[in-house]
Parts: structure tokens; sequence; C-alpha cells
């Protein structure tokens, strides 16, 4: 049988943490090894506990979201943990900053279960969750903001049918619907992914939607 997916959640809300708890211990196929209320606990936890996700909520005391991923994502503890940012959408404008610390995708606090642990299960494998809905109206509302960092690597390197599959992603298409608007397979969808995120080093989908935006990609 295969080993049940780890899950640490970090809420600042009590009540939210225990429904998260309550409905991610429900499942079979996965199990709760610690809950917290910050993200400095978060990160000291992650460290001793060395959980598969962990569910992050971004406004918090001590150390918010953002840099307790940052934290999760880089060398704070021995291995990078998996980050599934949960948030409110109208209140979060720094969700994209999360993104960019290391989040390996983010979903809406009123979404429904089904959502949130499917959520987990897709993380845990490594890919990442973008709702589309969210990503076109939570980063394209800040795009704005967004200006190309030192050291991003130079999108020349793709040709233009892996650009145009890389415009797709970042506007929120699944390799479904991208397979579909180019009327290609789907497993040509994903060597195109996989070559764009080789080629690009970026380390999955949701760094190729930041790189898309700060590049200008798209509007």
């Amino acid at each position: 049988m295969t080993a049940p997916i780890r899950v640490l959640v970090c809420d600042d809300q009590e009540l939210i943490r225990t429904g998260f708890t309550t409905i991610i211990n429900a499942q079979s196929d996965m199990e709760i090894v610690g809950e917290c209320g910050d993200g400095r606990a978060a990160v000291d936890l992650a460290a001793r506990l060395r959980p598969d996700v962990v569910v992050m909520d971004v406004r918090m005391p001590v150390l918010d979201g953002i840099e307790a991923t940052r934290l999760l994502a880089g060398a704070a503890v021995p291995e990078p943990v998996k980050v599934l940012v949960v948030t409110t959408f109208n209140l979060d404008e720094y969700v994209y900053e999360a993104l960019r610390a290391g989040a390996s995708g983010f979903l809406l606090k009123d979404a429904p279960p089904a959502q949130l642990l499917n959520g987990i299960r897709t993380v845990a494998t490594g890919a990442a969750l973008l709702a589309p809905e969210v990503t076109r109206q939570l980063v394209g509302r800040y795009a704005a903001r967004i200006r190309p960092a030192e050291g991003d690597p130079d999108g020349g390197a793709l040709t233009p049918r892996e650009m145009e599959v890389l415009r797709l992603i970042a506007e929120g298409l699944s390799n479904s619907e991208i397979a579909a608007a180019l009327v290609i397979s789907q497993e040509t969808v994903k060597t195109y992914v996989s070559r764009i995120l080789t080629k690009l080093d970026l380390r999955d989908r949701v760094q190729a939607v930041v790189y898309a935006y700060r590049r200008g990609l798209v509007t």
C-alpha cells in the first residue's frame, strides 16, 4: 500500500484549522502530522515532522505565510517542502508573492472540501495547482506591479510553439484545454510543458505563470 500523504496545516484561525484537519484525517490516503497558528511554527514543525504538504494561510502573526513559504522552499528545512496556499481572495493581495516564494499552488478558503483534497493530492505528486479563474483574476490584477527580475532566464530559447504554450499556461488553461486550443494531443502538451520548464530553469507551472507575467507575455 502507498504511504498516506503527510499534511501539516498552518492557519491562525482555530476553527479553520479544525475544519481542515477533520476533512483531511477522514481520507484513507492522508494523515495530519501537525497543525499550528503561525508561519514560524510551521517552519519549525516541518523541519521536525517532514510533512509531504503544508496547507498554508497567508496572513498570520509572528511570521506570515509568504516568508514561511520562502523558508520551506529553501534551506530552512532538510528538504524543500511543498506548500499549498489556501487564502481569502478578497483580502490577500500577496498570494502572487507567495507563488514567487515557492508555493506549489493556491486555493480559495471557500472552495469545497473536494477541491482542497484534490489540491493536496496534486501538490503531493510534485505537480502545481492553479485554479484557472483565480489565476486570471489574481495574477492579472497585480500584473502591472510585476517587473522582470535580475536573473530571470531569457525566453529567447523557446520556440514559437513553446512560447504559445507558455502563454496558455499563464492564462490558466489545463493541459487538456491547451491540447484542444492547439489541436494537439495532451501528451504533446506535456512534452512542451516539460521543455519549457527545463529551458527556463523553472520548477513547475506556477513558476511558469509568474515568469510569463513578469516578462509581459500575458496582459
